[in-house]
């Protein structure tokens, strides 16, 4: 098992890794849609729908592979009104359409709007 860490997203914020690579799986953490760069999220759902993705590409590339490797998404919203631009965003970077769970949760942490976690092939 190797962690895998990257600065091109952000930091855990708690006593976990951005990722694991096991065997030939790259497993990641969920990604809140915080600027790496600046610790602040963007405002709206598409925006963070936006950063959450380029965070999760950030750590699939520290891993060395890409969104196509990507088998497993697991997708939570605060508030399933903003499934519809949620999706529009997402279909942009999971083109390769990986099977997936999206589920509105109470509470995201710092009242984010969404937060995703991936499973990918090596």
């Amino acid at each position: 098992m190797n962690v895998i860490s990257t600065e091109n997203a952000p930091a855990a914020i708690g006593p976990y890794s951005q990722a694991f690579e096991v065997g030939n799986l790259v497993i990641t953490s969920g990604q809140i849609p915080v600027d790496p760069a600046t610790g602040v999220a963007p405002d709206g759902i598409e925006a963070q729908a936006h950063q959450s993705c380029k965070n999760v590409g950030a750590i699939l590339e520290a891993a060395g592979v890409s969104f196509d490797k990507v088998v497993k998404t697991t997708c939570f919203l605060a508030d399933m009104n903003d499934f519809q631009t949620f999706n529009s965003v997402y279909e942009k970077y999971f083109t390769s359409k990986p099977v997936r769970s999206c589920v509105a949760v109470k509470m995201i942490p710092k009242g984010l709007l969404c937060e995703i976690e991936v499973i990918a092939e090596k």
